[in-house]
């Protein structure tokens, strides 16, 4: 049975994926089996062959070094920049849980460590129409604990505290946080992370500075993270 972790994040463009891709190198160098899992991407472009690129997933696999292949990574690429429901609706492809979670469960009968990204925030819809599809529907549906990515800088208290507000309101567990674009010795970042520990309960895991290219956690605490 696989060991699984949903990384979300405060925002869009926080770093996820960036992040992702760091977690994801640490357990290939741990010689663990590691796979990469996101429900909908939007604003990709499209390959040679004219279909849209995964363009979240083809970093993480070039840094993680993966050989898991692209085609398992994500059931629905869009390329409109917008919101996946919206991308969906625009595009005429709207997003299916069961295939969601048919594909994620592939995914994880083949891998030891699972670990998928949500798009934008926690509260991201993927499907808006006759059905209303949110990314915590994936995330309940696989009881998956959840790991958030924040922004060290400023207004990073306000978006952590309400994010977590808002997990733990809808049951969704929280593993801890990630500060990403972290500055040692700025004593705003130093605040933002004393303040995010004390107002949410939740320990600030790591912190990844800009061009940061191995993740400074230990391995086992890498790896507690996942269930």
């Amino acid at each position: 049975m696989s060991k699984t972790l949903f990384v979300t994040g405060t925002g869009t463009d926080i770093g996820k994926t960036y992040v992702t891709g760091l977690i994801l190198k640490k357990l290939h160098v741990c010689k663990k089996s590691a796979a990469y899992y996101k429900a909908a991407m939007s604003g990709n472009i499209r390959g040679a062959d004219g279909k849209p690129v995964p363009g979240d997933a083809l970093p993480v696999k070039t840094v993680a070094q993966l050989e898991q292949p692209l085609s398992e990574m994500c059931p629905y690429v869009y390329e409109a920049a917008v919101s996946p429901h919206l991308a969906a609706r625009m595009e005429g492809n709207p997003v299916a849980l069961e295939q969601v979670l048919s594909g994620f469960d592939a995914v994880c009968e083949k891998y030891e460590y699972v670990t998928a990204e949500g798009s934008g925030g926690i509260l991201c819809p993927l499907r808006f129409d006759e059905q209303k599809l949110y990314l915590e529907d994936f995330i309940k549906a696989r009881n998956l604990g959840c790991l958030l990515v924040a922004d060290a800088g400023l207004g990073t208290i306000n978006s952590v505290v309400l994010t977590i507000e808002y997990m733990k309101a809808r049951s969704i567990p929280v593993r801890g946080i990630f500060f990403n674009h972290f500055c040692p010795g700025n004593p705003m970042h130093e605040d933002n992370l004393k303040m995010c520990e004390y107002l949410t309960g939740q320990k600030v895991l790591t912190c990844i500075r800009d061009g940061d290219t191995e993740l400074d956690i230990p391995s086992d605490i890498l790896q507690s993270l996942y269930a």
